[in-house]
């Protein structure tokens, strides 16, 4: 069977389109979103072992670096952290897993104009930012998804490292396969990556298996005060970057906990607001079935998915805090009145 037959219909023509689009691509910098989680690494490294079995030139960029608890993850070279310090100059930009400029971080947003761009992307909100390709497909559970199908367009077996990476990115955006964006698709994908050698619960255990003494104590300081409102149905949590300093922990080590909130019973979201700097916060958002975080977070200059969502406020964790409760209790009281 050739390998396109295994690309699902509805995803075939762009998935062709963007093999085409990377076949003409050189010098590349491969991007995704600052703050890089496991889809966004993921579909960074994918990418870059594509481009390397195209013979392209290419490198992989974040302005906040590799968080340690992914580092495990099989990269195709060194990541970069800052423009200044590449190999080379790029001419092209493979843009990933984000849909606006300003979450690639300032200085990549800063030199975007000058490079010719590809984005691939699975966020709702816009047509993408590529000025040469777009691919935003808000039906795909993960970019890594997209990705691996490019890759199947390219006629490039789902095998080694570029299997471990899209493995990465779809276990880590379907909450290990338990969020509502967990389609037949994805097994079916699941089941292709297992043929070419790929070892799953190898990769959850290497997920798992990376918490730090800081993270866990951190993790019950959070539990202990993490607090119930509108009868139970918001979970919330603060923490500071005093927290983070006296738990000797990272912001990364805050990576899954907003999921622990939602699994309280009777939960509809679940929020966690984290100081990022003194005077703004960051924004995770969690929920169930038809509960739409997105809609939430983008009110606040967010945005993601139904279920998971987030964004920065300019704000103090005390005033982030109240500006989010009133967000979350407004669109609750407007689904309650719709029900």
């Amino acid at each position: 069977m050739p390998l396109t037959e295994h690309i699902p219909e509805p995803f075939r023509k762009e998935a062709l389109h963007m093999a085409q689009a990377l076949r003409d691509t050189d010098r590349a910098l491969v991007a995704a979103h600052i703050n890089l989680d496991g889809d966004a690494v993921g579909s960074m490294a994918a990418t870059g072992w594509i481009l390397r079995a195209l013979g392209r030139e290419c490198t992989l960029y974040s302005g906040t670096g590799l968080p340690h608890a992914l580092a495990f993850c099989p990269l195709p070279g060194q990541l970069y952290d800052s423009l200044t310090r590449l190999p080379f100059t790029p001419l092209d930009a493979v843009l990933l897993d984000c849909g606006e400029p300003h979450r690639l971080g300032p200085d990549l947003a800063l030199a975007l104009p000058g490079l010719r761009s590809i984005n691939i992307d699975h966020h709702l909100g816009g047509n993408g930012m590529g000025n040469r390709a777009n691919w935003v497909q808000p039906a795909a559970a993960a970019t890594a998804q997209l990705v691996a199908y490019v890759a199947l367009a390219l006629g490039m077996p789902l095998q080694g490292e570029l299997a471990s990476c899209i493995a990465l990115g779809l276990i880590t955006d379907t909450g290990g396969f338990c969020h509502g964006n967990t389609t037949g698709d994805i097994f079916d994908l699941c089941a292709l990556l297992e043929k070419g050698g790929c070892r799953l619960p190898d990769i959850r255990q290497q997920l798992d298996n990376t918490w730090s003494l800081g993270r866990m104590r951190l993790w019950a300081r959070l539990m202990e005060r993490a607090r119930l409102e509108r009868d139970g149905q918001i979970a919330f949590c603060c923490v500071s970057l005093e927290d983070l300093r006296q738990c000797q922990a990272l912001k990364e080590d805050l990576e899954g906990f907003v999921e622990q909130l939602r699994r309280l019973a009777g939960v509809r979201v679940a929020a966690l607001l984290r100081e990022d700097v003194p005077g703004s916060c960051r924004i995770n958002l969690r929920s169930y079935g038809k509960t739409d975080v997105r809609s939430m977070a983008a009110e606040l200059g967010g945005g993601g998915h139904r279920n998971a969502a987030g964004g920065s406020i300019r704000a103090t964790l005390e005033e982030g805090r109240k500006a989010l409760l009133a967000v979350i209790n407004s669109r609750l009281d407007d689904d309650d009145a719709e029900s």
